[in-house]
């Protein structure tokens, strides 16, 4: 085939751009985690030999040397990169494209080969060093922003090289990560909404007569003395769940879409942008919420009690065993809502160094739980702005609600904060109250002093907290690959504090051992709890069996990892020196 190294290249390059556009897309629909998809492509040229294998799946396949040398350029290559051997590189310089060429900066060692310099080829939108046909590895960039029309290379003075696809450029307006994640957002909680005012018949009426009891809320004390032990969930008669509405029938106006909108970016903005606490993990937190409420199972005869759909859920409680959380889609807006906004304005640093460091917030939150009250009074004194009047007025609509609503997202965001001892010796005390065999509340004549209302809104209060407590820990509960990256994440914001002098030990001389002990002492006794409650089915098996397996991995794993933490630490901090440098050169 003639210029076979060039159409393989055209081929690869497209297929980078359109798998990076296909993840996107799917963020918006699947959300967070989902653009983290990536394609690694290696080419090599030479000789092949083909054939059709017999058997049950016969099937045309390649063999030889020259597939045995692309699959190594392959697996030896990075994410989102084409790398190529010297025998394709020369092949696509013959043929006038030694532009999409950039050297690697070193040789790799390739299995059977020994040594190989090899290449990578530019992706589309990579420009090309002014008065250069290949630059670094180091020096390549990527414009997310402009798209040019056919092969054409974008150059780093507004060029365009290459022989074909020459013309204008058009400059479209690509969603960054965070404007997907507040589109999923989005959608999710529009789901809700529509149960929401499904449930009420359809109903959305104004609520300024609600003014007086919105501003009231939150004046008497700190954010934490509103817990409350447990909460009055709503009940819905079997016959008001067979007659509600169908949420697919109710209209959420373009207003309210818009409002929730801005809120939701506005949430974003608040978030600062550490390594962990920042708005993807808010989002990934969020994507564990869902998919447990979704989950919820009838406990006799272990039917799924839900119906979902790609971006929501129509709730059913088919036999009142979800303690009355699936019935009631406020409760479940309020949790989703809660994951969102749960770390909004997290500083990087754990709650006894804003203590350490008597910060503001924690004189004013009375060196308790000081993160999440202060994570809770940002975001509800910004949806209770005027603005956001008609959003408010869909997922409330009377006193009763409003203050349910409120209870909800006090309880649900308090649950975060589980390194207070204080608290978590309270939620030990409350599950065994709940959930032990012997659970009620007897008089001395052996009568329960407890209502049955009253036992299972203990149980729902309870639920709802150790939910969120296993999707704020779930990547620990989720693939090694998930759990590996968010750890890494972690320990860089973590020694990122300690450099800063904000820590008191550096942390990577115990990261390993702390990672253990976090598995045997708080994620896998959690998420035996999610097992042994029976509201969460065949989920509550898999978070289980995914933590003892990262368990083990990091047993084996973690000492190499946190040293490849720490190197790749303090490497982009001498990137940053050096851009900095430079940067400041040319001013």
């Amino acid at each position: 085939m003639e210029n076979h190294a060039v159409i393989a290249c055209k081929f690869a390059r497209e297929a980078l751009k359109k798998v990076k556009e296909l993840t996107h897309q799917m963020e918006v629909s699947l959300g967070p985690d989902t653009a983290a998809l990536d394609l690694r492509i290696g080419i090599h040229s030479g000789q092949v030999t083909a054939g059709v294998l017999r058997g049950e799946r016969s099937r045309f396949q390649l063999f030889g040397d020259t597939m045995n040398t692309a699959s190594r350029m392959e697996s030896s290559g990075k994410r989102d990169r084409i790398q190529v051997t010297l025998v394709t590189a020369d092949l696509l310089a013959e043929a006038g494209y030694a532009r999409w060429l950039i050297p690697r900066s070193s040789t790799i060692f390739v299995k059977g080969k020994g040594e190989m310099q090899t290449y990578w080829v530019r992706k589309a939108k990579e420009p090309v060093a002014k008065g250069s046909d290949m630059k670094s590895e180091t020096m390549s960039t990527v414009d997310d922003t402009i798209e040019s029309d056919g092969d054409g290379e974008t150059n780093s003075n507004g060029g365009s090289s290459g022989e074909c696809g020459l013309g204008p450029k058009r400059y479209i307006h690509v969603l960054t990560k965070t404007e997907r994640l507040v589109e999923w957002d989005v959608a999710v909680l529009i789901s809700l909404l529509q149960q929401i005012i499904a449930s009420r018949g359809g109903v959305v009426k104004h609520i300024k007569s609600l003014s007086t009891a919105e501003i009231a809320i939150g004046t008497d004390g700190t954010v934490l003395e509103e817990f409350t032990p447990i909460i009055q969930m709503k009940r819905f008669e079997a016959v008001d769940l067979q007659q509600r509405q169908r949420p697919s029938s109710i209209e959420i106006s373009e207003k309210v879409e818009r409002q929730l909108r801005s809120y939701l970016s506005n949430v974003a903005s608040m978030y600062i942008d550490n390594p962990f606490h920042n708005f993807e993990h808010a989002n990934h937190v969020t994507a564990s919420v869902k998919k447990l409420l979704t989950r919820i199972v009838n406990t006799n005869e272990g039917n799924i009690s839900t119906t979902g759909t790609k971006k929501g859920v129509d709730l059913v409680d088919l036999a009142g065993h979800s303690y009355g959380i699936t019935s009631d889609p406020l409760t479940q807006f309020a949790v989703v809502f809660s994951a969102i906004i749960h770390d909004v304005d997290h500083p990087g640093v754990p709650n006894s160094q804003l203590v350490k460091e008597n910060t503001r917030s924690a004189q004013i939150y009375k060196n308790k739980s000081v993160a999440e009250q202060n994570s809770v009074e940002l975001a509800w004194d910004m949806l209770m702005q005027v603005e956001y009047e008609d959003l408010r007025a869909c997922i409330y609509q009377t006193k009763e609600d409003l203050h349910r609503f409120r209870q909800l997202v006090v309880n649900t965001v308090m649950a975060t904060d589980i390194v207070d001892k204080e608290l978590q010796a309270l939620r030990k005390a409350r599950w065994e109250t709940a959930f032990s065999e012997d659970s009620s509340f007897l008089n001395p004549w052996g009568e329960s002093d407890e209502s049955e209302t009253d036992r299972e809104n203990r149980k729902a209060t309870i639920v709802i907290e150790h939910l969120i407590q296993a999707s704020d820990v779930a990547h620990t509960m989720q693939h090694w690959h998930i759990y590996r990256s968010w750890n890494e994440k972690f320990f860089m914001e973590c020694y990122g504090a300690y450099q800063q002098g904000r820590a008191d030990s550096d942390p990577s001389e115990d990261w390993y051992k702390r990672e253990i002990g976090f598995f045997d002492f708080y994620v896998i006794p959690l998420a035996k709890k999610l097992q042994s409650c029976g509201v969460f089915g065949v989920s509550s098996d898999e978070y289980l069996n995914y933590a003892k397996s990262n368990r083990e991995e990091w047993a084996r794993e973690g000492v190499a990892l946190v040293k490849a933490y720490l190197a790749k630490y303090h490497h982009q901090q001498h990137q940053d020196a050096t851009s900095d440098i430079i940067s400041n050169e040319k001013q």
